[in-house]
């Protein structure tokens, strides 16, 4: 089959499709497909420091961070807005981090700044290593993930075909929305906070000490009420358009939320993450686009 590549956006250059996005979707659920991640950047972390330095940076605890365990964290604003999210694993030397492209630029030199005394090197190695979605059941990361050397990523992937389906980002993007992941420069903008988007008790610790943004992440927990929600939400199936990324969600007339991710997953039909308005009543008919949605509470 001839691969479909996506032209623009976070995952440029990465497979969409390679003609057949059902059969994909039913070998990634079955646990029997792999994806070439290779589009996202690699950074590495060295020094005795790297993991008490991680921690008091993010919003994950990563002091102990068993070796080979898979983790995910924030960096937020003073503010508790999130600027960075990524999965990170450590080697037991090296803790490995794997991001967004279009992030590493700034996440690098904030690093840099943070170093103070800390025994820590940073290095953008992207051009050495890539991230493989491996194969696997699905875990509540969006992985297994695999971290190769790109001078092996021929031969893995050559081991992976032998009894896996390759699969693209059409799959790999329905079971995200599907388990109702929140992505970073997708589900997020300007304003976001980790409370409204799923992460607490996931990429956020509530148990862990001080970090930049706390403050917000625990008033609002406190007070239960953050300003927005995430919703999954059920599109019309009869519409052969669907709406794109940053699309209004309306209801009776007024905007009161944008879409961050669509997709059709091949059980669920057309589906979307969205963000909206707390006030919106849960069993409100939404529009995007002039697609009638309805919506099932995330968050």
């Amino acid at each position: 089959m001839t691969e479909v590549l996506i032209e623009s956006g976070p995952d440029a250059g990465a497979v969409w499709h390679s003609g057949e996005p059902n059969h994909e979707q039913r070998a990634l659920a079955a646990g029997s497909a792999w994806a070439d991640l290779s589009h996202r950047a690699v950074v590495s972390i060295t020094g005795e420091d790297r993991l008490t330095w991680l921690h008091a940076l993010t919003t994950q605890h990563l002091e102990k961070l068993p070796v080979g365990q898979w983790s995910t964290a924030l960096i937020l604003d003073p503010n508790g807005r999130i600027e960075h999210q990524f999965f990170l694993v450590d080697d037991g030397t090296t803790t490995w981090l794997h991001l967004e492209k279009e992030r590493v630029a700034d996440l690098l030199p904030y690093l840099e700044k943070m170093k103070f005394m800390m025994r820590v090197e940073v290095r953008d190695r992207s051009e050495d290593y890539a991230v493989l979605r491996a194969p696997g059941l699905a875990d509540e990361l969006g992985g297994p993930y695999a971290l190769v050397p790109r001078d092996e990523l021929h031969d893995t992937a050559e081991a992976f075909n032998q009894t896996n389906t390759k699969v693209g980002m059409w799959a790999l993007e329905a079971e995200r929305i599907a388990a109702g992941r929140a992505r970073l420069l997708f589900e997020t903008d300007y304003k976001s906070i980790p409370n409204e988007l799923g992460f607490l008790n996931n990429a956020v610790h509530m148990n862990k000490g001080c970090y930049r943004g706390q403050e917000t992440v625990a008033k609002v927990f406190n007070l239960g009420q953050p300003p927005r929600r995430l919703v999954r939400l059920h599109l019309d199936g009869s519409m052969v358009e669907l709406p794109s990324h940053g699309s209004k969600v309306e209801w009776e007339g007024k905007e009161v939320g944008y879409i961050g991710s669509v997709s059709r997953h091949y059980e669920l039909g057309p589906i979307a993450l969205a963000i909206i308005k707390r006030n919106v009543p849960a069993d409100a008919v939404l529009t995007t686009e002039g697609i009638p949605a309805s919506q099932e509470i995330l968050v």
